[in-house]
């Protein structure tokens, strides 16, 4: 049996057009399998594989699917008018539109083949063929082993063409049959013949190719030999000379102090220089060719949302960007069926797709992002918060980013900002924080070669780079942190793109302490694990990476510890003129600790205003005067991240979204949309 002759399916689905169109993998997506239709062009009894018949590829596609009753003219005149825009296949185009059936897509996709479709819920699989040492192949290639019939394997498949057929035939052996089905049906077919091991690749493919990178032990034995040794010399230093121990101590402590505001100053000096500000401009986003433009897996990971899905998904939609080459994964804990049945009830386009996490522990947003990745298409993937809101051309600065950096970038990271700061005094301090952040610290970072901690979302990435560094760790509650500076220990680089999403700023003070304290217990739990070997460390990410590691990551979370003690010892001293300090503070180191102390946070006052005129929020600048009290909050969540590090480390605290009073004039905009 040899393979058929005849078009490829891209030329099919272009026949519509005088350009032929290049070959892709078809993306046509729903949120469940079928439920109504199984078999069909076949009696009962009768064998349902097929050998593929090129004759029935001679109509185009556009008209087969129009008479069926899968499009309407006008939308077919739509689709065919997108086509030429977007360059991608008729029906990758159409399956981007709303309200289009994907079971008569598919099934009409089937006949053009000769084969006859299936709905694998009411049609299943026999389990004894499945192999899930080919998981990968089945994921990427959407196909399947189904049944045999008299004797002769069947396979179903969701992108039937000349390519898919030769690659099973050499595979299978050239006897091999063939059944259509939808896409949807062999990714969900994939999660439940497959959960255990995606649910062990998610939780450790880390520990087990890369357990020195991995978080699951907290502390190592090396490091508690080292802590204890520690422990001795300093108990032992204390015991033969006290004052001078303590002395020394103090000394250490102020130095750690200056040394991270000192790095703060500098990156916020470099940071304001345009030369390292513009990476991409409107002239290079123009120059890209749609046509060459890659297909972009987007990766939404939520849990007990559903509020704030029609926001997202109209978020989406606005991207400028061809909706044909977007691989959405709406990535959702299997037991949240709120979720899911707020998405089912959406009619989300075709590119959305629902992937369900099993339970497993720990529930963590990295562990349900490693679950996901086993089913991205892409040569791109990003991550969006479920409240995200990316400007229309982020996803094209980024491909034009990559297209201007060399092959060591692996990830480029968007800028995050909030669209409610004006709501409260906390969300004016969180958009003056994060405009610091990522408009200046980050840029500077990336200029002095230090390792960059990622942010939680529009962090972008190659796909196959990102899989071969083991992706997330599930066990790490700041995974986008880690993941940065494990990406500039391997080789590679981060780099920060002028493109900015727009989140919903935290409205309420618990709320925030409980996200803030899962980041700062994430820095500890990075530092810790890339503190393992400092040797290996300072060689591969070098003098400025490996300082600039201590000062930034470290440094967090020490200031945070540490700036509650100054006070109290500042405090005490002035309010009661104790004496009983003066043994471990000299004068001259007296004068110090205290210019660290109020110098630091006139520091971080100015800075902040700094921040708030660079991106024009002249409304914003006066609350910098508050930037000791929003230090208050960070150090009440830096000893909670502690505490739990000792007692949780991989609790992963939810942080409620939704909350804002803009969310539900949000909510029904989108809805009208």
């Amino acid at each position: 049996m040899s393979t058929p002759t005849g078009p490829t399916l891209a030329s099919l689905l272009a026949t519509a057009m005088e350009e032929p169109v290049q070959a892709q993998p078809a993306e046509p997506v729903a949120a469940a399998p079928a439920q109504d239709g199984g078999a069909s062009a076949a009696g009962p009894g009768e064998q349902l594989g097929r050998t593929p018949c090129s004759r029935y590829w001679q109509r185009p596609i556009g008209r087969a699917l129009l008479e069926a009753g899968v499009i309407s003219q006008a939308q077919l005149d739509q689709a065919l008018e997108a086509q030429q825009r977007w360059r991608s296949r008729l029906g990758e185009v159409v399956m981007a539109q709303r309200g289009i059936g994907t079971l008569k897509f598919y099934g009409v996709l089937a006949h053009h083949f000769g084969l006859n479709f299936v709905n694998l819920l009411d049609a299943p699989i026999d389990p004894s063929l499945f192999e899930p040492a080919r998981l990968s192949d089945y994921a990427q290639r959407l196909l399947v082993p189904w049944r045999r019939e008299n004797g002769q394997l069947v396979l179903a498949l969701a992108d039937p063409g000349p390519e898919s057929f030769a690659w099973a035939r050499a595979l299978y052996g050239e006897e091999v049959l063939f059944v259509g089905t939808s896409k949807f049906d062999i990714v969900w077919t994939l999660q439940k013949h497959a959960e255990r091991q995606l649910t062990d690749g998610a939780l450790n493919r880390l520990a087990r190719h890369a357990p020195q990178h991995s978080a699951r032990q907290v502390v190592t034995r090396g490091q508690v030999r080292t802590l204890c040794g520690l422990g001795a010399v300093l108990g032992l230093a204390l015991a033969a000379f006290p004052l001078q121990t303590l002395l020394a101590l103090s000394v250490a402590c102020a130095l750690g102090f200056l040394a991270t505001f000192a790095l703060k100053l500098l990156l916020v000096l470099l940071g304001s220089r345009h030369r390292i500000d513009i990476k991409v401009t409107d002239q290079d986003v123009a120059a890209l060719r749609t046509e060459d433009l890659p297909t972009y897996t987007v990766l939404v990971p939520m849990y007990k949302e559903p509020e704030v899905l029609p926001i997202l998904a109209n978020a989406l939609r606005k991207l400028d960007y061809p909706i044909s080459k977007l691989d959405v994964k709406l990535v959702l804990e299997a037991d949240d069926t709120e979720t899911i049945e707020a998405a089912k009830q959406l009619g989300l386009e075709a590119f959305f797709e629902i992937i369900r996490v099993p339970p497993s522990q720990p529930k963590t947003k990295p562990k349900a992002c490693n679950y996901a990745l086993h089913f991205a298409r892409g040569e791109l993937l990003t991550i969006y918060d479920a409240e995200d809101k990316p400007e229309p051309d982020q996803l094209k600065r980024v491909v034009a980013a990559f297209g201007k950096a060399g092959p060591e970038v692996a990830c480029i990271q968007a800028r995050l900002n909030y669209y409610n700061a004006d709501e409260n005094w906390l969300t004016r301090m969180f958009t003056l924080e994060y405009t610091l952040w990522f408009d200046f610290y980050l840029p500077a970072l990336e200029y002095l070669r230090i390792p960059i901690p990622l942010g939680g979302t529009s962090n972008h990435f190659r796909l196959d780079v990102l899989r071969s560094v083991h992706a997330w760790d599930p066990y790490n509650v700041t995974e986008d942190a880690d993941l940065g500076v494990r990406l500039t220990q391997q080789g590679y680089r981060v780099n920060v793109v002028n493109s900015t999403t727009f989140e919903e700023a935290n409205v309420s003070i618990p709320n925030w302490i409980r996200q803030r304290s899962r980041w700062l217990k994430g820095y500890m739990q990075t530092w810790l694990v890339h503190m393992r070997d400092p040797l290996h460390l300072y060689r591969s990410t070098g003098f400025k990476g490996f300082w600039g590691f201590q000062f930034f990551i470290g440094g967090g979370f020490f200031t945070a510890l540490g700036m509650p003690v100054l006070w109290v010892l500042y405090l005490a001293w002035l309010f009661t003129g104790t004496t009983l300090f003066e043994p471990l503070f000299p004068p001259w180191l007296k004068v110090f600790t205290l210019v660290n102390l109020l110098a630091a946070n006139g520091f971080f006052i100015y800075i902040t205003m700094v921040a708030a005129f660079k991106r024009d929020y002249f409304r914003l600048a006066p609350y910098a005067l508050t930037v000791p009290l929003y230090w208050v909050l960070q150090s009440v969540a830096a000893f909670k991240g502690l505490w739990q590090l000792i007692r949780n480390p991989f609790y992963w605290e939810k942080t409620t979204h939704g909350i804002s009073k803009h969310m539900e004039t949000e909510r029904r905009a989108a809805l009208e949309e």
